[in-house]
Formats: C-alpha cells, sequence, structure tokens
C-alpha cells in the first residue's frame, strides 16, 4: 500500500459510514453548542462537520471548541475557506488541532462562492481551479515550528465539477460536495477513481408531512439556489432553468433533500452509499435555522449507525 492510500484509509476509517452536517450550531451560543455535541457523540456519530461562511464563527476556533468540549467525536471542518486565511496559517492551524487531539480533526477546504469572498472586502473571486492549485502548493511548503510533528491531518476538498474532483485525487485524501443529489454522487466516484474517500453531504428532514417537509427544505435551498457553483452543478446534471428557479422543482427539492420516515432517510443515505460515496453527512433541518434538530438526530442514529 502507498503512503497516499494508506493515509486515505485512514481518513475512511475515522470518518465512518454516516456522519453529522450542521449550520446550525455556528449560529448558537457556544454554552449550547457544547451541549449539542456531547449529545451527538453520545448518540454514536463519529464525526462532525462545520461549516465557515461570511459571518460565521471562525473554523478553526469553533473546530476547538467542539473537540474541547468531547472526548471521541471528529471534527471536520465543511469548509475551512481558502479567503480567510492565508495557506501557511491554514497549514499550520490545522497541524495544532491535530497535536491538540490526534486523529480527531479533518481539514476540510474550499474556495467558497463569489458572493461571500467579495462582502469580504479584501478580495476579488476569480480563477478557483487555479487559486486552489497554488493555494495546496503553499500548503505543502509551509513551514511548521513544532519539530516533533507528525504529518499532517487529513485534508478534503469541497469539489462538484470534473476539474476539482481530478485536482482531489492528485491532491487531497478525499473530496466533500455539498447540496447533490445522488446522481452526482455516481459521477464524482468516475472522476475520483476507486482510492479517494468522498463524503457527501445530504440534507434530511424527519417529517411525514410532504408540504410541511418541503416547504422546510425550500427555505434551506433558497439561499444555495442563488450560488453560482451549486446552480451551474445542478446544470451540468441535466436539471433545467424551471427545476432551478422559484424555489426549485418538487423534483429538485425531492432529490436534494431527504424527507419523510426515518427508514426513507436511511433508503437515500443507502443511495448515496451505493452509488460511490464512502461516507454521508447528514445535515437535519428544523423549523428556523438556529434549531440543532437534535431529535432529528436521535431518531435517525439507530437506523443510520447500524452495523
Amino acid at each position: 500500500m502507498t503512503e497516499a492510500m494508506d493515509r486515505r484509509a485512514r481518513a475512511r476509517s475515522a470518518l465512518g459510514r454516516v456522519g453529522v452536517w450542521s449550520f446550525a450550531l455556528d449560529r448558537n451560543h457556544a454554552a449550547r453548542e457544547r451541549q449539542a455535541v456531547r449529545r451527538i457523540e453520545a448518540l454514536g456519530y463519529p464525526v462532525l462537520w462545520i461549516p465557515e461562511s461570511v459571518g460565521s464563527k471562525d473554523v478553526m476556533a469553533h473546530a476547538s471548541v467542539l473537540l474541547g468540549a468531547t472526548e471521541r467525536l471528529v471534527v471536520a471542518t465543511g469548509i475551512a475557506t481558502i479567503w480567510a486565511r492565508d495557506p501557511m496559517a491554514m497549514a499550520n492551524g490545522a497541524r495544532l488541532l491535530d497535536e491538540a487531539f490526534p486523529g480527531r480533526f479533518v481539514l476540510g477546504i474550499g474556495v467558497s462562492h463569489r458572493g461571500s469572498v467579495e462582502q469580504r472586502g479584501i478580495h476579488r473571486y476569480g480563477g478557483p481551479y487555479q487559486r486552489m492549485r497554488a493555494y495546496l502548493d503553499a500548503m505543502d511548503q509551509a513551514r511548521y515550528s513544532v519539530k516533533e510533528a507528525g504529518e499532517p491531518p487529513p485534508r478534503f476538498l469541497a469539489a462538484l465539477g470534473p476539474r476539482m474532483l481530478r485536482l482531489v485525487a492528485e491532491r487531497a485524501e478525499g473530496a466533500h460536495p455539498y447540496f447533490v443529489p445522488v446522481e452526482h454522487t455516481a459521477r464524482a466516484r468516475e472522476v475520483l477513481g476507486p482510492e479517494p474517500v468522498l463524503a457527501c453531504e445530504l440534507a434530511v428532514v424527519v417529517e411525514p408531512d410532504q408540504d410541511r417537509a418541503r416547504r422546510i427544505a425550500r427555505a434551506y435551498m433558497e439561499h444555495y439556489l442563488d450560488l453560482e457553483n451549486y446552480v451551474n452543478n445542478l446544470r451540468r446534471l441535466g436539471w433545467t432553468e424551471q427545476d432551478i428557479q422559484g424555489g426549485g422543482s418538487d423534483r429538485l427539492v425531492d432529490a436534494i433533500v431527504a424527507w419523510g420516515s426515518v427508514e426513507a432517510v436511511r433508503r437515500r443515505v443507502r443511495e448515496h452509499l451505493d452509488a460511490g460515496a464512502d461516507h454521508v453527512c447528514v445535515q437535519a433541518l428544523g423549523q428556523d435555522p438556529t434549531d440543532i434538530a437534535l431529535g432529528q438526530l436521535e431518531e435517525l442514529a439507530p437506523a443510520l449507525l447500524e452495523s
């Protein structure tokens, strides 16, 4: 086994088959977050993915708080934006977290979105693929003050299109696609090949009422259907303007968000795994953006975490 294969195998094992993805934690006070992540850990979920966006908590500091509040939980950034810190700061921040919490931190990085980047006021978005390749070069050359430090923690890239997925195959342990239907998972695996880890986000609503479930799903999807990266990805997959406009057609809503019974969610997770995903991180959607939806995660745990 090559070194790259070994690192990917260890990353795959650390993530497990199913984890949690949460934006709601970012919108809660740290004291409430600590309680919530302890519950997520107690339910048996092996990993928690957290975001970084405009106005959100600094994802490295955020990861440190969550790791410090738990004992075994792996925390993964989904994603740390490359526009928020220089490559040396990104590389060395990740190394410190890995030193402090061995085997419990995964660094997911990405190019974010034009609007989010330009709101920061100091960057002009452009050339995302070239920017990411140069950023990875600089990360790999970054000096680190701790001489006895081991190898860096696993590195994942936010990847939707073929070029970024091919870059994952060259330069990272895995890919972390967000806001994707099952057909994207199959295409991503085809581009990646068999070795890189494919960790897909899946939004879910444990709600049997169709109208209520789709209303919650559309409230979540509205923001993402205004972002060109996600919309372009849907177009590549064959979704039409009629599907994308107006908050998304019922067919698109049902493809992006798994809703209904626990069994319906379990089936969708299984579809992603069967299509080539190694790991699926479920984002349980509540009635409002601050709802961590622990009740849904508790309902889902026995079905999703069964051996």
